[in-house]
């Protein structure tokens, strides 16, 4: 077994629990040890939450080893079902407790009896998926769940809303940016005279999801979460979806006339066109960006982009396509839906990464030298180790990332935010000149040779000092440089001469 101290993406139980504390009145509980339960701070601290998050935890501990833990879970679940009256329960066990394969489903249908909201299990696979695989599948049970009981009290409305509407499905507690993207996409929707019939689950209540198959499409904004209850409903209600990321100048006008074409054929007479061009040529600052002087000085420059798939993908298109970035590599997380990432940004990048090891990550960016990386906070580490600015791009994220200030990644303002992002995060003009002429800002004596290992090689009193004189923004370079030269030839120790010597091997 593999021992993993940093994740890009969580356990299953936590995916679970972003969806379930995202509907409203709905309550988890979860089956598991001491430990496993920091979902609830970790919720209440990045989110600023004022509310407890409604999340239990079901101890296991040796009582529960000895007898067994049926009686402690129903418990649970009809104590809280009393004390906080939810529509629902939802129960999840960790990783951990799963390993006492105990049939979780029977204390449902248990507890069902006395508690008079309603209890399901989050029947997901805690041994074979992720966080983000577990939420996609929670909320898809979740909308079955609600759809089929509608059905079965006939409950179900018939027939389409009067206008032209829309679900957005897969905006969650936790998301990054998740909060702002459901404004701005409620806002293009109404720019585009679409009524928005739910955004599931954030904000959302049970019963209101029978009203679902009344939209007229499903918008899947994140390849992530939503998918499968994307799927589900077209397959039972014959619902058509839009699985295109509205992010960028570009990718928002194909999602635009994707929408425009799902509408059309039900019988509308839309058209986008008009819109999209106003947007493009005269209201979005992307767009003007893009042909300014500022844009033209970003030409050629490389940079490295590792995210999921939803916001790696459409990084990597907008640096390469809107802004004449030089994308040397583009890598995802998501190893599960690698050859979808593959396809959508092989011809915009020099090289595709699939990993969720930050050490290979890091190496690779240690190698390739870019100009600027676009990742999570953990390649952010990885800049600072290596002197590369980092703009933070998608989860794993720090509180920092959880703005208060109105900042969407998607739609027309959404391109304007990452357009702020991009050029801010590279080092450029004055700014490089200054540090050149001032010998940098960072003067940190520990700098090593890549991101997976410390240097093997000693370095002399008067070489580090040599080295600690080289501008910031280039010292990495220049150390792993003379620590190359060192090693094709046997040399151990770095002194002034072996830093002259690979200097000039160089021609620096």
């Amino acid at each position: 077994m593999k021992l993993a101290y940093w994740m890009y993406a969580g356990p299953a139980h936590i995916g679970t629990l972003r969806v379930a504390s995202s509907f409203n009145n709905v309550h988890a509980i979860m089956h598991a040890p001491l430990g496993d339960d920091y979902f609830n701070v970790m919720r209440s601290m990045l989110e600023r939450e004022r509310n407890y998050t409604p999340v239990t935890a079901s101890i296991v501990d040796r009582n529960v080893l000895a007898r067994g833990s049926q009686e402690k879970v129903v418990d649970n679940i009809v104590r809280k079902d009393r004390e906080e009256t939810p529509d629902l329960i939802v129960l999840t066990p960790t990783c951990t407790s799963s390993i006492l394969q105990e049939d979780l489903q029977n204390f449902v249908e248990r507890a069902q009896m006395d508690a008079k909201g309603d209890v399901m299990l989050a029947d997901v696979n805690h041994y074979r998926v992720n966080e983000l695989q577990a939420a996609d599948r929670t909320l898809q049970q979740i909308v079955q769940f609600y759809l089929e009981k509608a059905r079965k009290k006939g409950e179900l409305p018939e027939g389409k809303s009067e206008k032209p509407s829309v679900n957005i499905i897969g905006l969650t507690t936790l998301g990054f940016h998740n909060n702002h993207d459901c404004t701005e996409l409620k806002r293009l929707m109404g720019d585009l005279g679409i009524e928005v019939n739910q955004v599931i689950p954030d904000g959302a209540s049970v019963h209101n999801l029978k009203t679902l198959p009344r939209a007229w499409f499903n918008l899947v904004p994140y390849r992530e979460v939503g998918i499968m209850a994307a799927q589900y409903l077209e397959t039972e209600f014959g619902m058509p979806y839009v699985g295109i990321t509205p992010m960028g100048i570009v990718e928002t006008a194909r999602c635009i006339r994707k929408i425009q074409q799902v509408l059309n054929a039900q019988g509308a007479q839309v058209d986008y066109e008009d819109f999209i061009d106003t947007q493009t040529r005269f209201v979005s600052q992307a767009a003007w960006f893009s042909r300014s002087i500022d844009c033209q000085n970003l030409t050629g420059k490389k940079a490295v982009v590792f995210g999921d798939n939803t916001h790696a993908a459409a990084l990597t298109k907008i640096l390469a396509r809107e802004m004449g970035i030089h994308v040397v590599l583009a890598g995802t997380y998501c190893k599960y839906d690698a050859d979808w990432f593959r396809e959508q940004v092989s011809e915009y990048c020099d090289e595709v990464l699939i990993s969720d090891d930050n050490a290979q990550i890091g190496d690779a960016i240690a190698r390739l030298e870019p100009s600027a990386i676009f990742g999570t906070q953990m390649e952010r580490h990885v800049g600072k180790r290596l002197d590369i600015p980092c703009g933070v791009i998608a989860a794993p994220i720090h509180i920092q990332n959880f703005p208060v200030g109105y900042k969407p990644f998607v739609g027309y303002e959404g391109a304007n935010q990452i357009v702020d992002l991009v050029y801010n995060s590279f080092t450029l003009g004055m700014e490089d000149h200054l540090l050149e002429i001032f010998g940098g800002h960072d003067t940190k004596e520990a700098i090593t040779k890549g991101i997976s290992a410390e240097s093997d090689l000693n370095w002399t009193k008067e070489a580090q000092a040599e080295l600690n004189k080289v501008p910031g923004f280039v010292r990495g370079k220049v150390k792993r440089n003379t620590e190359k030269f060192a090693r094709d030839r046997g040399i151990g120790e770095i002194s002034l001469e072996v830093m002259y010597a690979a200097k000039e091997a160089v021609g620096a």
